[in-house]
């Protein structure tokens, strides 16, 4: 990988995690791989706070391994384990967290982070295509309900 190292996770079950990412379900397996290659594995010990709400958006966060806390004005809406993720909307338009990202254990993500992406997305015309027709079709989706 670009920026780390897959020392603990088979790049395989990452790339097969990412595809699961509503948001990148309609990259090509090649897009994933690109993806993934400029992404970096991140250990976060337990009680480190990995995004804070109001602040600025840095990376999208896919949880390899561990579990974390989402809370907003302190209320835990959520929590978070294996396979789940957060920040890819903040990873594409940079705005602020609009939650607050506590590791309950030790948790390691996988870390895209926002120039990376937008490197991407300029170098790879059909990744900014794809990635726009799931948007589109999320937005279809959400004014039908």
């Amino acid at each position: 990988m670009a920026g780390g190292r897959h020392d603990v996770h088979d790049v395989h079950d990452v790339e097969a995690m990412v595809a699961n990412v509503a948001l990148f379900s309609g990259l090509s397996h090649r897009q994933v791989h690109k993806l993934v290659d400029r992404a970096r594995e991140v250990k976060h010990p337990a009680g480190q706070e990995v995004a804070a709400q109001g602040m600025g958006a840095l990376a999208f966060h896919l949880v390899l391994g561990g579990h974390a806390s989402v809370t907003r004005d302190g209320r835990e809406i959520r929590t978070l384990g294996p396979g789940e993720y957060f920040g890819e909307i903040g990873m594409i338009d940079g705005k602020p967290r609009s939650a607050t990202v506590t590791a309950t254990e030790d948790m390691i993500t996988l870390a895209v982070p926002h120039q990376e992406f937008e490197r991407l997305v300029g170098e790879e015309p059909d990744f900014a295509r794809a990635l726009l027709g799931t948007l589109c079709a999320r937005i279809r989706e959400a004014e039908a309900r």
